[in-house]
Parts: structure tokens; C-alpha cells; sequence
């Protein structure tokens, strides 16, 4: 059967699982396993059976071939295996079906093969255990990528940042390493020394080695900066290296992500079709894409860029967030399943986290909102999770764990007005707070005059205590340099609580103007409207008598998401 293992090696190369899957089986079931060479000829025929399960996704199948194999090799006596040359090579099978060069069979690499069968299998402490068992002489940088990932997965940060450090020395440009030890706090400094201590390809100096590192020193800052919440450093360095890379589709999405995580809706959207112009068919953050959309009510793209996703790959977790970013309009709990499914794909997709959270919220389940942002967190603690915890902790009536989060995240995220604002808000759900929440507000608006979130927080402050002269004058200076639909809106509403129809009519029609799309407008209009006829409002009629609370709470969840 040696011709027929060679055959199966070249299928697994050109990447045939399905015929290497059946030839595997006429591999694992034909007779000859009596002596020492035929066991170490099943062993190696297991292997390369679960390499082609493996490969058509067949995990739970291909860990238990692995596992054969495994005790094949293990019932050889030493001195038979050290004299029997299997065919076997570093990678589980022959680099090529005519090599002469056969190793013996190579235990680490299947106990490799086995921790991918587990992880694959959300099975993280025995594939921990597995990759545990391999030398720590002899991984190489994909073991050693694999296993940081766990240890993380595990919360053992410390051996987390031995193999990812351990990563760079052997290939600096390994991004996840980079990414996920900017995220456990490693300094740029230290990022440096790690580069120093790469190997140099070839045995030379690479002419060219010394830009190389000046622009790979400035994407690590910004990792760094953006890790630290330092979010104004790291777009800024981003935008520096796109000068000296443009139209790079990565940093272009990472400008992007960050940019919809500070508020920046606009910039963040504008920069997600900039990236899709140069690769219509990337997938990466498209879910952010979807939620900014989404928050603009623009349905018409957002359902394009649905359709265009599920065309592409329809079961990314990427995908599922992104439809439910399409149904939550017309069906909270159909989104809600798309949310939960972007999690059973990857458990450990933040945006997944951030979706189900915001859903459990408009679905009045703010104790499993609770659960999903501190999942989010788990993962990797930015402002909408705090965003979503702080409201969390208010609908279920827990001021001071709210306070806390807030402040917690003033605390991250120094020199964020938005986290300012998160403080203001808990302290304005109480009379006796407003006067905090309107330094806070001020002191937001201060450190950020574009910030619109903070202006309409302390327009409805006034509002709240009766001087609705100041909320206007403020919203109206606001628009003179920002015309935004939501500014509009929320002159309208104090337009029309103030009876003042026509004016509030006016700032209706303008925010439709601007965003024919506008959920909010449309609902306000629809009720100012039946005010102007004399009308009730609030009349139960249609299930209308919430509407007004669903405006704000309209644009509430706009600034959050």
C-alpha cells in the first residue's frame, strides 16, 4: 500500500479531502498491521486519513484517527521505531509523494494536529493540555502561536506573553502576537527588542531592513496606543503609515473600528467604503459597517452590504451580526438568533458580545444584557461595552454599580469625553445629580466641542429642570457648525413640548432632509402631526402611547452603538 500512501499524500496537497478522505478509508482498514513496520505503516495511514478529515471540517472524526495513530506509534517498541522510517515528514505526511528523505513519525506534530481538533471543537483545556505535552525546544511558530491563544483563552496571561514574545523572535511580523500583546499592556519598547532578536532571512542585512523596522515601530505604537484606549495617538499614527501605504485595506479597517468605537460615525463609514472600493469581498469588521448603518438608518446599504456578505460567506460570524443589525427593526428576537448564532460560530466575536447585549436592552432583558458586556469585556474592554453595562445597571435599578462602571471607564480611558459623558448620564437619572451631570457634560464638551452626544445629554438636562431657552440656544449654536439630523430632532422635541408646532415641524422636515432614513424624525413628525389636528398623542391607539420614550430611546441606542 506504499503507492496508494504517496497517492493520498499528493490528494492532501493539492487539497482533495474528500477523495484523500475515502482512500484513507481502504488505508486504515487493509490488513498488515502483524509486526513492527506494518503498526508504524497504520500509524502513519491514521494520520494522514485525519489530515483529509481535517480538512473537510470532520474535527471529532479526525481527533480520533489522530488518537489511533497516536497508540499505534506508542505500542512500537523504541528499538523497532528508531530502526523503521516511515514517511511521515515534520508536517504528518511527505512533502511530496516520490521523497526519498522519510522521517520517523513525528509525535509533536500529531499532538499538534489533535489540540487543532479540540480547539476547532471549543474544547479549550484539552487542547491546552495537548500542546502542554510538546517540548518547549521544539514548537515551532505555529505551536507556539496556538498555544499563546490558549493560555489566553485560559486567562494565563503570563505563559500567554511567553509564547507570543517567543512568536516575534522568530517571525516579527506575526500581527496576532503583536495585537494581543499590545493588548496585555507589552511596551513599544519592548516590541523593539523583540525585532532586534528576529532572525535576519537569508544570513544578510536586508537593504531595506531599516525602513522595515521604522514602519513596523509605528504600527506596534498604534496597537499600543490603541490597546492603552489612547484612541486619538493611534488613529493618528495609522494615519501617518497610510501615507506611506495607501490604500491599504487593513490599516484602512482598523482606522475605521476605531473610529466607530469613539463615535465617529461618519469618518468610520466613510472609511468602510473606501476599503470595500479596494476589496469588495473582504469580510473583516464588515459587522461594525453594518451597526453604523444601521444606527443611520441607511437600510438601503445595509441591506446591500448584508446581501453582498452572505453572497461572499454566509457563515462568518461577521455575516450573522450583521443580519442582525438588518432585523432588528422588524424582529428583535429574529435578530437576537442571528446574534447567538455569530457567537456559536466564534465565541469569542466581540461584536457578537456588543449585539446580543444592545438586544437583550430593547427587549427589557437588562440582566442578560449584564452577562453579554461583561463577556465583551472578558475579551477586550472598549467604551461601548462600558456604554452597555452602565445601561444595564440603570434598567435593573443599580445606581451604584452603574457609578462604578462609569467611573471605571473614566478611569481607562482618561482622555475620553465620551466616558465623561457615561458618568454624567447615571448621575442625571436623579434630581439631586443634575448639577454633576451638567459639569460632566461641560467638562465632555470641553475636552471635545465636536461631540454631539454630549450636547444633547445637556440639552435634556435643561429640558429636565424647565430652561428650555438655554437647551435651545445650545442646540442651535451646535447647529450652526454641525448640521446633523439628530441635533434637529432633538430641537423639534423641544419645540413641540413647548407647543411651539410649527417650529418643531420645521426641524422634523430638516432631519429628513438630511436623513431621509431617520426612524426618529419619522416617528416625531407622525406625532406632531396628530397634535396640530388636535389630536392626542398619546392616545393608545396602534400601540402609539410609548412612541415619544422610543424616540429619545431611538437616540440613545444611536450614540451607543
Amino acid at each position: 500500500m506504499e503507492a496508494a500512501r504517496e497517492s493520498m499524500a499528493a490528494l492532501l496537497d493539492a487539497g482533495l479531502f474528500a477523495s484523500a478522505q475515502t482512500l484513507g478509508c481502504f488505508l486504515v482498514s487493509s490488513a498488515g498491521a502483524v509486526n513492527d513496520a506494518g503498526m508504524s505503516m497504520k500509524a502513519e495511514s491514521l494520520v494522514l486519513h485525519g489530515d483529509a478529515l481535517y480538512g473537510e471540517k470532520e474535527f471529532r472524526r479526525a481527533l480520533n484517527a489522530y488518537k489511533q495513530g497516536m497508540q499505534y506509534s506508542r505500542s512500537i517498541p523504541r528499538q523497532a521505531t528508531s530502526n523503521i522510517r516511515s514517511s511521515v515528514s515534520a508536517t504528518g505526511r511527505s512533502p511530496s509523494p516520490n521523497s526519498l528523505n522519510l522521517l520517523p513519525f513525528n509525535e509533536n506534530e500529531v499532538k499538534f494536529k489533535i489540540a487543532l481538533c479540540h480547539s476547532a471543537l471549543c474544547e479549550h483545556r484539552e487542547a491546552l493540555q495537548e500542546m502542554e505535552g510538546i517540548p518547549s525546544k521544539v514548537r515551532s511558530l505555529k505551536m507556539n502561536l496556538m498555544l499563546g491563544k490558549l493560555y489566553r483563552i485560559s486567562r494565563n496571561s503570563r505563559s500567554a506573553v511567553v509564547c507570543y514574545k517567543e512568536c516575534l523572535r522568530q517571525c516579527p511580523y506575526v500581527f496576532e502576537a503583536i495585537t494581543a500583546l499590545a493588548e496585555m499592556g507589552l511596551s513599544a519598547k519592548e516590541f523593539s527588542l523583540l525585532f532586534s532578536q528576529a532572525p535576519n532571512r537569508g544570513g544578510k542585512l536586508p537593504s531595506d531592513s531599516v525602513d522595515a523596522q521604522r514602519w513596523w515601530n509605528r504600527y506596534v505604537e498604534a496597537q499600543c496606543c490603541i490597546a492603552s484606549h489612547d484612541y486619538k495617538g493611534g488613529l493618528d499614527i495609522y494615519l501617518e503609515l497610510m501615507q506611506r501605504f495607501p490604500n491599504n485595506v487593513h490599516i484602512l479597517l482598523e482606522i475605521a473600528k476605531v473610529e466607530a468605537i469613539i463615535g465617529r460615525n461618519d469618518e468610520a463609514i466613510m472609511n468602510f467604503e473606501k476599503a470595500r472600493l479596494i476589496d469588495p469581498n473582504i469580510m473583516t469588521y464588515m459587522d461594525e459597517y453594518a451597526i453604523l448603518l444601521k444606527t443611520k438608518s441607511d437600510y438601503i446599504k445595509l441591506n446591500k452590504l448584508v446581501h453582498d456578505m452572505l453572497h461572499i460567506d454566509p457563515a462568518r460570524p461577521e455575516t450573522c451580526v450583521a443580519l442582525a443589525a438588518m432585523w432588528e427593526r422588524k424582529d428583535e428576537r429574529k435578530a437576537l438568533t442571528y446574534a447567538e448564532k455569530s457567537l456559536r460560530v466564534d465565541d469569542r466575536h466581540i461584536t457578537g458580545y456588543i449585539m446580543k447585549g444592545n438586544l437583550h436592552l430593547s427587549l427589557n432583558r437588562p440582566d442578560m444584557a449584564v452577562t453579554d458586556f461583561r463577556g465583551a469585556q472578558e475579551l477586550r474592554a472598549d467604551l461601548r461595552s462600558y456604554q452597555g453595562l452602565v445601561r444595564a445597571y440603570l434598567a435593573l435599578a443599580k445606581c451604584k454599580d452603574a457609578l462604578f462602571t462609569a467611573r471605571e471607564a473614566m478611569k481607562v480611558m482618561h482622555q475620553s469625553a465620551k466616558a465623561l459623558k457615561l458618568v454624567g448620564d447615571v448621575h442625571a437619572i436623579s434630581s439631586s445629580g443634575r448639577e454633576k451631570a451638567r459639569k460632566f457634560y461641560e467638562s465632555a464638551i470641553r475636552l471635545e466641542p465636536g461631540f454631539l452626544g454630549a450636547a444633547l445629554a445637556l440639552a435634556d438636562l435643561h429640558v429636565a429642570e424647565g430652561r428650555n431657552r438655554e437647551a435651545v440656544m445650545l442646540l442651535e449654536r451646535y447647529l450652526r457648525q454641525w448640521a446633523d439630523d439628530s441635533l434637529h430632532i432633538k430641537l423639534a422635541q423641544v419645540f413641540a413640548a413647548t407647543n411651539m408646532l410649527s417650529d418643531a415641524l420645521s426641524h422634523y422636515q430638516s432631519a429628513l432632509r438630511i436623513n431621509p432614513q431617520n426612524e426618529a424624525a419619522k416617528k416625531g413628525l407622525e406625532r406632531l402631526e396628530k397634535q396640530m389636528k388636535g389630536v392626542d398623542p398619546d392616545a393608545p391607539e396602534e400601540d402609539e402611547d410609548n412612541e415619544a420614550d422610543d424616540i429619545d430611546a431611538d437616540q440613545d441606542d444611536a450614540e451607543l452603538l
